[in-house]
């Protein structure tokens, strides 16, 4: 009996193994807007669906660092589903406070940018295999407003 048992588990791992996933990549980080509070980033995410069929995304998460510090995270249930057969671009919204910014100030007063690293989780619901969650990382830099972006 756990001969058998064995066997349904390794064709189920084999099985499991060579099923289709989406594949996705960060293909831009924008300045979307500021605000008197915070700074609104846009991330871009383009994934490639190798299925028949929709599939449903659980959530995306995030989390941007920069000098080695999480400067915004978050996560965005139910964002939608990825087209059958096709690429579908998601977009990523980070809110990331002023007060956060002052305490990179060695990294903004050399060059008035952030250094930073954005890593996502795309989790999608696959069929048989369930939740599947997609790393992504992405590092940049991103440019701070002057004060004429302000006014």
């Amino acid at each position: 009996m756990s001969e058998l048992l064995g066997k349904a588990k390794q064709f189920l791992v084999e099985k499991v193994a060579n099923v289709k996933t989406p594949e996705a990549t960060v293909t831009d980080v924008n300045l979307e807007s500021v605000h008197r509070d915070s700074i609104d980033y846009g991330a871009k995410v383009s994934v490639d669906n190798p299925y028949d069929a929709a599939i449903p995304i659980c959530e995306i998460s995030y989390v941007l660092r920069s000098d080695s510090r999480v400067i915004a995270s978050g996560k965005i249930p139910d964002p939608g589903s990825l087209k059958a057969k096709e690429k579908t671009i998601l977009d990523v919204p980070v809110k990331v406070p002023h007060g956060v910014l002052v305490s990179l100030v060695k990294d903004i007063g050399r060059d008035w940018d952030i250094d930073y690293e954005l890593e996502i989780g795309l989790t999608i619901d696959l069929p048989i295999v369930g939740n599947f969650t997609i790393p992504l990382s992405w590092k940049g830099e991103v440019k701070l407003p002057t004060l004429s972006d302000l006014f």
